[in-house]
């Protein structure tokens, strides 16, 4: 019910924008996060955005580069990476939070995107 799309190749220093569209039903209601998961490591909270539309960025080396929203209307949350770095190389998941707002406890999502890759080349 969650669709992520957006991923790709890209160097380091450019940028890419994931979507994350619900279908079939609405989580305008619910926060919504986006994750990632590098090869050999474990999943990682990147940041949340709350029913009201209210976000936050985790991770000193995130803030600043990363930015995330949401469009009611088209049922839509958006991560936009900008100055992507090598380390930035991960799938990329969005998922709705059981509540209104979000947390970087993987466990409070009730659903899961299929992810999108992102590979940053040097």
């Amino acid at each position: 019910q969650l669709q992520a799309s957006g991923g790709g190749l890209v160097q380091a220093g450019g940028s890419l924008r994931l979507s994350c569209t619900a279908s079939r039903r609405t989580f305008s209601n619910n926060g919504m996060g986006w994750f990632r998961q590098a090869p050999g490591k474990e999943r990682e909270f990147i940041g949340g955005v709350s029913w009201k539309g209210e976000s936050t960025i985790h991770g000193d080396s995130l803030k600043g580069r990363f930015t995330i929203s949401r469009d009611v209307a088209k049922n839509t949350v958006y991560l936009e990476m900008n100055r992507l770095e090598p380390e930035d190389t991960a799938v990329y998941y969005c998922a709705a939070h059981r509540g209104p707002y979000y947390s970087a406890n993987a466990p409070d999502y009730t659903y899961w995107g299929q992810g999108t890759l992102v590979t940053v080349s040097s």
